[in-house]
């Protein structure tokens, strides 16, 4: 019989009376080994279990690779832009939006660009070549990752009405945009204004039903060509008129910028969606 006691200061002491071991002689040795044995198997699982955890903690480079908007920090260092400014911070889960019509320019187009550029360096505004040229439809707003399907789903609805049109463009004019941080050389549409404010106003019920801004209540449709940084509005005016001679004084007659109204497309941070217009 195996009697404890527990003394008043809270120490045990254990009263062992062996009267009837069990075991075998020689089989307590044996059973410590066990015991011991168990220990360092269960040490050498957590120890495993450890490296397993750590080995589990970073991110497959792989699945870092398939967001890179949401994943990757933005440089928000102007030099690395050109010297241009963003009109809203950077932030993770927003995407710049803007819904427009494109326009691919032809080698008349480019001769002309690179004499307007000319001109403009002769009387002291350098401008810098737009990368690619549209016609905006929309103002850049922003656009959270997970409103961007229901958003170009419901541009898409709206639009498969809208009919294909021709517009042309042909006098040059001189843009800011509102935080004064760029002025832009452009020209402007002389022809198919009131189907472009069709299609402008359609692009607006989408706006308003994600609450977004709306485009200009009374919008100067062109296509931007060149731009520097700051507002030099006032320096560019100053050239325009003679930059508008370069433009009507072609060899083959005044140059008519021909925008095809195909097709309306929407980009969202890095991805551009395409919205077909009926024939």
């Amino acid at each position: 019989m195996l009697v404890g006691y527990s003394s008043s200061s809270g120490e045990d002491s254990d009263v062992e009376l062996n009267l009837s071991d069990p075991r075998k002689p020689g089989q307590e040795k044996e059973d410590d080994d066990v015991s011991d044995g168990c220990c360092s198997a269960r040490k050498r699982a957590r120890t495993e279990d450890e490296r397993v955890i750590k080995t589990r903690l970073p991110v497959p480079g792989c699945l870092l690779t398939m967001f890179p908007d949401e994943v990757e920090p933005q440089n928000e260092d102007s030099s690395f832009h050109g010297g241009r400014l963003r009109s809203f911070k950077h932030e993770r889960g927003n995407w710049a939006t803007y819904v427009y019509l494109s326009y691919h320019p032809e080698e008349e187009f480019m001769e002309l660009l690179q004499e307007l550029l000319s001109t403009a360096g002769a009387s002291g505004v350098v401008l810098t070549p737009q990368e690619e040229f549209h016609l905006s439809l929309s103002q850049t707003v922003v656009l959270r990752h997970h409103w961007i399907q229901p958003f170009t789903q419901s541009l898409r609805t709206d639009l498969a009405h809208c009919k294909r049109f021709v517009c042309t463009a042909s006098k040059l004019n001189v843009y800011c945009n509102a935080e004064k941080t760029r002025t832009f050389l452009g020209i402007e549409v002389c022809s198919g204004h009131a189907q472009l404010l069709d299609l402008a106003r359609v692009v607006d019920r989408t706006m308003t039903e994600f609450r977004l801004d709306t485009f200009y209540k009374e919008p100067s449709f062109h296509v931007s060509l060149a731009w520097c940084v700051g507002d030099v509005t006032e320096q560019l005016k100053e050239c325009v008129q003679e930059l508008q001679r370069v433009v009507d004084e072609q060899e083959e007659g005044p140059f008519v910028l021909r925008l095809e109204g195909m097709e309306l497309h929407c980009k969202t941070g890095n991805k551009t969606f395409c919205f077909p217009l009926q024939t």
